[in-house]
């Protein structure tokens, strides 16, 4: 028996999504890969899987059932989808650190980007309880001290390393909240073998200076993968990581898109060359 969704065939893990994720929930696996197959989720989010790979980089980064998982910066909500349901069918809870509404410098564009996202994620039928937590460059403690068991963090750290000591406070506030053996788990385009750029201006970062960063704070590097690694990212395109999709600038930032850029050469590449990585906070 084959099930379809958004125009594709999924056959088994269709099969799983049109169950109750609350019905799979004594098969930890089984619940995660329904999670991901879910009917819920954008079409443009699951044609980015492939890429993405969000079941090795989950399994990988440690969730578990039960676990109290914060998820920073989440944007557009690609594994809040994922994450928020996996926590109500095993009993966990899900955190989104977001725009920090306590900050006076807040812009309006901040504040509407996480009422939308509010509203995205209010079917509690679908997400659960999501809660939240004010984050940024002045915002207080993510929750309590060590009562979270898994933060991740998603190509965030180079917007981080834009904003003076943004980065050193992000990693000061993971460790925090984390439980002792709670895991940070990290993905971030990777400048390696070559050099970081100076400002990071293309959006590419060293592994050294995530684990030195994360290090500084106390973490222990426990774990590095290359389930997000891409070989054929050179590294080297005319607007930076933001060239390659899903961006796809054609432009410099904040200029008018070109309409006469040829994109096929990116888009053969794919999505960047990302590390991977799994901190843990010392028991």
């Amino acid at each position: 028996m084959i099930t379809r969704r958004h125009g594709l065939l999924l056959g088994a893990a269709g099969l799983l999504a049109a169950r109750p994720l609350s019905a799979l929930a004594g098969a930890d696996d089984a619940v995660l890969k329904a999670a991901i197959a879910g009917a819920w989720r954008a079409p443009a989010n699951v044609a980015r899987d492939a890429a993405r790979h969000p079941h090795d980089s989950l399994v990988f980064w440690g969730l578990k059932p039960k676990l109290t998982v914060i998820e920073v910066v989440p944007g557009g909500g690609y594994w809040t989808e994922i994450l928020a349901p996996y926590a109500k069918a095993t009993g966990g809870v899900y955190v989104a650190g977001v725009a920090d509404l306590a900050n006076p410098a807040l812009s309006a564009g901040a504040r509407k980007g996480r009422a939308d996202f509010e509203a995205k994620f209010a079917d509690a039928a679908t997400y659960g309880a999501v809660q939240y937590a004010g984050f940024g460059p002045v915002s207080g403690p993510l929750g309590a001290p060590g009562s979270a068991d898994l933060v991740i963090t998603a190509r965030n750290i180079h917007n981080f390393m834009y904003q003076g000591d943004m980065l050193a406070k992000s990693m000061a506030d993971f460790f925090a909240v984390l439980k002792p053996g709670g895991f940070l788990a990290v993905e971030e385009h990777r400048a390696d073998p070559r050099p970081e750029t100076p400002g990071v201006t293309d959006g590419y970062v060293a592994t050294a200076t995530v684990v030195a960063a994360a290090e500084k704070a106390g973490f222990r590097l426990a774990a590095s993968s290359e389930v997000n690694a891409n070989p054929k990212d050179t590294k080297d395109h005319p607007f930076g990581v933001w060239t390659l999709p899903p961006v796809r600038r054609s432009a410099p930032g904040g200029q008018p898109a070109n309409p006469d850029f040829d994109h096929s050469k990116y888009d053969i590449i794919g999505e960047s060359d990302r590390m991977t990585l799994r901190f843990v906070k010392p028991k």
